[in-house]
């Protein structure tokens, strides 16, 4: 339903309020109570105070793009956007408990992270699809009476591609965004995030998107994607995908894991791991070496370190043929278990990564990814030999 006219709106102190040909200009302190409706057929500025607890707003527009802007943020109970060309904000809305998307988008500035679509306090919002959502960044104040899943109605032009986070019952405040842009090229980033930089045991990386998520807690993460994600340029088999992200310190995509992964190779869903947001620029899909690396016959390699002297060292025969090498061995979430240089072939599965605390650690049975790097020079290596190494204990 459109409001064709502003109703029951209360002034609240030294308002000022203009209702010019261009714009709803305000400079005083208007707030709305008691279920009061008002329909903005106009731009909004807002250089006051300009909120509602528990009425209602709508911005409406049918041939012109409508905008939000002025120095201050706009807060409101209840909200419809039914603007067909669309609702540009060059400051914050925020929505403290309903939205409804009725026509066009909610565009936000992609090079400005502090303007966003933001949900405090929210139960729910409706009618997002591929014509209607936000296309820039919205953010989310959790603790709130919604207590399942947040799904960000983020996306491009012309498609929906959300993501979601956990509930976390505490007021964290997450933002995201999502780019269909090969993360080498990036826009609206100072930095590149290139496909070529990562950890050993990831194989690829989306070039097709990625995903801004802000927020200084802790949570989970689950991307979707679907026929123009391009899957199949990445893994053979969605048991190969994980989350990646590219780490603001070492300035590489890392491996966040996968707690679980639905679908097929045209779409799906894929869960990460707890991580921090802000430890990373962005994030997107990536998949993990396979367990048959294709180099020749003898990549994939069991060990049974138990003492009985039948496998129970990690041997390369290629070791001998080598003045040096450097041998670097990964768990399945990117981390270093052990690391060496001018290795002797005499690895039996005990741990001597960072995050070890007793040096003699032995390492639970499980399937682990190996690099080994070999030359006649130190530091200067010919050859590469990679694969999965896995302890039977």
């Amino acid at each position: 339903m459109k409001y064709q006219k502003y109703i029951s709106f209360i002034f609240i102190l030294s308002s000022f309020v203009t209702i010019a040909q261009n714009a709803f200009l305000n400079t005083g302190n208007v707030q709305l109570h008691d279920g009061a409706q008002i329909g903005f057929h106009t731009n909004v500025v807002n250089e006051g105070t300009l909120d509602n607890y528990t009425g209602f707003a709508g911005f409406y527009a049918d041939t012109e793009i409508r905008t939000i802007s002025g120095t201050n943020k706009i807060t409101f109970f209840n909200v419809e956007i039914d603007a067909l060309q669309n609702l540009e904000l060059y400051n914050s809305l925020g929505v403290r408990n309903q939205l409804d998307f009725i026509n066009g988008q909610v565009i936000t500035p992609r090079n400005n992270t502090n303007i966003t679509l933001d949900f405090i306090d929210y139960d729910f919002y409706a009618g997002e699809d591929n014509e209607r959502h936000v296309n820039g960044y919205s953010s989310i104040k959790q603790g709130n009476k919604n207590t399942s899943d947040f799904i960000f109605p983020i996306g491009d032009g012309s498609m929906l591609r959300s993501m979601s986070i956990p509930n976390a019952n505490r007021y964290y405040t997450f933002k995201g965004a999502y780019f269909y842009e090969d993360p080498n090229f990036p826009s609206t980033f100072t930095g590149n995030f290139l496909t070529d930089q990562k950890q050993a045991i990831i194989e690829n990386i989306s070039q097709t998107e990625f995903w801004d998520l802000d927020g200084r807690n802790e949570t989970r993460i689950t991307l979707t994607w679907n026929s123009r994600s391009d899957i199949t340029t990445l893994a053979n088999n969605i048991s190969q995908l994980i989350v990646v992200g590219w780490s603001k310190t070492e300035n590489q995509w890392e491996n966040l894991d996968v707690l679980e992964v639905t679908g097929n190779l045209s779409e799906g869903t894929i869960t990460s791991a707890a991580f921090v947001p802000n430890n990373y620029e962005v994030i997107t899909i990536g998949s993990l070496m396979s367990d048959e690396i294709k180099d020749d016959n003898n990549n994939n390699i069991l060990i049974s370190p138990n003492g009985d002297n039948l496998n129970d060292y990690l041997v390369f025969d290629e070791v001998n043929e080598y003045t040096h090498n450097k041998l670097v061995i990964y768990n399945r979430w990117g981390v270093i278990v052990y690391q060496t240089e001018d290795y002797k072939n005499n690895w039996d599965g005990t741990s001597n990564g960072r995050s070890t605390i007793n040096k003699e650690d032995k390492l639970p049975s499980a399937t682990y990814f190996y690099y080994l790097e070999l030359g006649d020079q130190p530091n200067t290596y010919q050859k590469l030999k990679k694969g999965w190494v896995y302890i039977n204990r």
